[in-house]
């Protein structure tokens, strides 16, 4: 009998020292408010006050109401460490690591049941977290989720620099995850509105960095960070946590850039990046941020496969670019008598280019045996006559380029009547913007905004542009990439009654872009246009017509000369001639000059000339 009763007192006293510590609700609040346990939460202030998680998971939650709540998941998660040890990787302790770490740290928590986690530390132990690197992959146009750039963190194992080569390391990437093939057009208005969810994935860097270059031609930066051993694996300790845990994803604020800044704040408590964000969370912006946190040590560059290739033609002329094309075709060109009879240094330069060519044009294609003997007979070539090292001139830093919005402040007059213009754009660059951190004939422009001001305090909305894309990129003798661009919106056009009228409009062109120059750019593109406008008779009226003009890259800045023509079928025929010269004045300050002619079958020319200044700021 006393053997019974010393043999429950002994097990009662276990689970007394087994249970969790009561805490003062004073110190339970003032754990949940801690900056590092709402980063760990991923909580937020909400707009009508109180707490919400971006997390969009109830199985992160250990709390019924954690997600609104972080003193509830506090106390909650504080008592499931304290639950039976023969859970093993299902005990709590294993599934939140970095809130166990903390919560340990700040409470003397030295009574918590022991355990190894062997899935946990099998995981740990494979990736081996030593530092961080941040990867921006670089603004690619014909990529709805990429139009922006695109960033990442690089996971490296110890000694990196000298002992490993970073495609062993891993990629920690946050993305909408799609079922299914959804098309460019459905892709981008889930993606606005937050229909996909976001999840987290790690995976070998080699893999993430081969999808950027090959797939998708994209030239990439790395980042290297100065966080600590000690920060790297917090950082990872909670990705673990984030496992198959879903976020809502939208492209402009809670995104893979976005998701990225929480972490890099886990990792070193203090930093407060995403309070910079509270709108839009456009990737070079945030590169920018963490650069500004002293967060960079160095900074690496990778080109994409479509820059070295470019890179290597650049001396050729275009009699051995031609070479280059045959032996892409055919290695058998090589013992070509008329090929044979170059010197050997241009040949040498020839057949490398071949190579590139060739590897680019398999670039996302499955593996063809014809190409590989082809690439084969090359590299052999390329083993006798070596090519001089390729060095691939270092572009201006993304998050050089200017800030992603624009305040617009303009003067004018529009034939005889005097406006000023006040304009907003929320993103991104226009064919006349600022250059440096941006490719020459490129333009996103997101949510544009510009009401205009007559004399006699006549207001009226003179655009809303939804968005507007333009993808102007060269073509070669070795590449033949189309342009291409959309825009929607709101904008006003020559009215039937010799006004104004607001209409509504969708339109897109393709067509082709030549670099006439060192820096002067020519395109032309055919173009449709679908209108809603009060002045004709159909609801919805099309239209078919052209775009063409010149982008001139100078000392004062770009020039643009522009000529454009609708043709629709009632009749109506619009035509209009503008040029525009930015002049930059400071990395975020601009002024344009910019003057146009209208031509419409219902009103005789419009002349219109602009002085606008252009403020970028984030």
């Amino acid at each position: 009998m006393f053997r019974l009763l010393f043999t429950l007192f002994v097990c009662g006293a276990c689970s007394v020292l087994q249970a969790a510590p009561q805490l003062a609700p004073a110190r339970l609040q003032a754990l949940a408010g801690d900056p590092f346990w709402l980063s760990l939460g991923h909580y937020e202030r909400g707009k009508l006050g109180g707490w919400r998680s971006y997390v969009d998971d109830d199985q992160f939650f250990l709390a019924a109401d954690g997600a609104e709540d972080p003193a509830a998941e506090l106390a909650a998660t504080l008592q499931a460490l304290y639950r039976d040890a023969s859970l093993g990787d299902r005990h709590p302790q294993c599934i939140y690591p970095a809130r166990t770490r903390w919560l340990r740290e700040q409470l003397a928590l030295d009574d918590l049941p022991a355990l190894r986690c062997p899935e946990f530390a099998a995981w740990y132990a494979d990736i081996a977290p030593h530092s961080t690197v941040l990867v921006f992959p670089a603004a690619y146009l014909n990529s709805p989720s990429s139009m922006f750039g695109h960033t990442l963190l690089r996971i490296d194992q110890a000694d990196i620099d000298r002992q490993g080569s970073p495609l062993l390391s891993y990629a920690l990437n946050f993305g909408a995850y799609i079922e299914g093939m959804d098309n460019s057009i459905l892709y981008a208005w889930k993606g606005l509105m937050g229909g996909y969810p976001g999840l987290f994935a790690l995976m070998p860097y080699r893999e993430k960095i081969g999808e950027y270059s090959r797939l998708e031609n994209r030239d990439l930066w790395e980042y290297r960070l100065n966080l600590t051993a000690e920060e790297t694996a917090r950082l990872l300790e909670h990705v673990w946590e984030l496992r198959q845990i879903q976020f809502d994803y939208f492209f402009f604020d809670e995104n893979c850039s976005y998701r990225l800044l929480e972490l890099l704040e886990i990792a070193r408590p203090g930093l407060e990046l995403t309070a910079g964000f509270p709108l839009t969370a456009i990737p070079a912006d945030t590169v920018r941020a963490v650069k500004d946190a002293g967060l960079v040590a160095r900074i690496d560059y990778r080109p994409s496969r479509e820059r070295e290739l470019l890179t290597r033609a650049a001396p050729l002329d275009p009699l051995e670019q031609g070479w280059v094309q045959s032996l892409a075709a055919d290695s058998g060109a090589l013992q070509d008598a008329g090929y044979q009879a170059l010197p050997a240094e241009r040949r040498a330069l020839i057949e490398d280019g071949a190579y590139r060519l060739l590897r680019y044009r398999a670039s996302g294609a499955e593996r063809d045996a014809a190409d590989a003997a082809r690439s084969y007979r090359l590299l052999q070539a390329i083993n006798r006559n070596p090519p001089p090292r390729l060095e691939v001139a270092r572009p201006i830093l993304p998050e050089d380029g200017h800030d992603s919005r624009t305040w617009q402040l303009g003067v004018g007059s529009r034939d005889d009547r005097a406006f000023a213009e006040y304009g907003l754009r929320m993103a991104y660059h226009d064919l006349v913007d600022n250059l440096d951190g941006f490719p020459l004939g490129a333009q996103i422009e997101i949510a544009q905004l510009q009401l205009r001001q007559y004399q006699g305090n006549h207001w009226q909305l003179q655009q809303l542009e939804l968005a507007g894309i333009r993808s102007l990129t060269p073509r070669s003798r070795l590449l033949k990439p189309w342009s291409w661009q959309v825009a929607g919106g709101l904008e006003r056009v020559p009215g039937a009654h010799g006004d104004e009228r607001l209409v509504g409009h969708l339109n897109g062109g393709a067509g082709g872009s030549w670099q006439l120059g060192e820096e002067l750019l020519g395109f032309a593109l055919a173009t449709v246009r679908l209108e809603q406008n009060r002045d004709f008779a159909a609801w919805l009226s099309p239209a078919a017509g052209f775009d063409g003009g010149l982008l001139w890259r100078n000392h004062a800045g770009n020039l643009l000369l522009e000529a454009q023509g609708d043709y629709f079928h009632n009749g109506e025929v619009r035509r209009r001639l503008s040029l525009a010269q930015q002049l930059e004045l400071g990395d975020n300050l601009g002024l344009r000059l910019s003057a146009e002619r209208e031509f419409s079958q219902w009103a005789p020319p419009v002349n219109e000339v602009q002085l606008q200044l252009r403020w970028y700021y984030y």
